[in-house]
């Protein structure tokens, strides 16, 4: 599944993906963003392309670290690499069923409405298999950009895959066909969460829901 038009909005994984995994991390000190996040992040915002950030948190859940600590190291990385659109993070941990929590669709669905985007025209670019799966549910997009913590198998089922996430953003802008972007690679198998990648909820604006996506740009049809 493609785009049919031009990608609107670009979401991210934190945690491996836009910046290096630090399990459970609430110290804004220890903060490094990927190489070619910044570029990446900067090449989006010259098209005039949304972009956010869509993030499990389960420390908060698990006693690990709290609202504030998620919130001060989202700033950072904000300060570092933003100011992005929107922030949809999930607070709960593995076992809470909440609708937020990655693979769920919760976190990408609230994330396309706060943008005013369809998830159609969203890509959410991630490095495990929990965030091309919750792209999948959402009816958007997913790009896998493999690390060392991301499984075999998730990076064998991945329908598009990246080697790095300045080569990811830049196939999504170079590629002139009208069905959108043409990268490597299927969705994946279940989640894995590790540490930083888990629960909190949207921090910018207003929390994630724990069912669903209200979309405050689209008028009920």
């Amino acid at each position: 599944m493609r785009p049919v038009g031009p990608v609107k909005a670009v979401l991210f994984d934190r945690d491996g993906t836009l910046v290096h995994d630090v399990p459970y991390n609430g110290d804004p000190e220890r903060v490094r963003p990927v190489e070619g996040a910044r570029e990446a992040v900067a090449l989006l915002r010259a098209r005039d392309i949304r972009v956010g950030v869509v993030t499990n948190q389960s420390g908060v859940a698990r006693g690990l670290i709290s609202g504030t600590d998620v919130r001060r190291v989202n700033r950072r990385i904000d300060d570092l690499l933003g100011p992005f659109d929107v922030w949809a993070i999930c607070p709960h941990g593995p076992d809470d069923g909440c609708h937020c929590r990655k693979p769920q669709p919760g976190l990408v669905l609230w994330a396309a409405g706060r943008v005013c985007t369809d998830p159609a025209d969203c890509v959410v670019v991630g490095d495990i298999g929990a965030d091309t799966e919750a792209a999948a549910r959402a009816g958007a997009h997913g790009i896998l950009v493999p690390n060392a913590r991301t499984r075999p198998e998730e990076t064998e089922a991945a329908a598009h895959t990246a080697p790095d996430l300045l080569t990811a953003v830049r196939s999504l802008l170079d590629d002139p066909a009208p069905d959108g972007p043409a990268l490597d690679g299927p969705a994946p198998d279940g989640p894995h969460d590790g540490g930083a990648r888990s629960g909190q909820r949207p921090a910018t604006t207003a929390p994630a829901p724990s069912g669903g996506a209200p979309d405050p740009c689209r008028r009920p049809s």
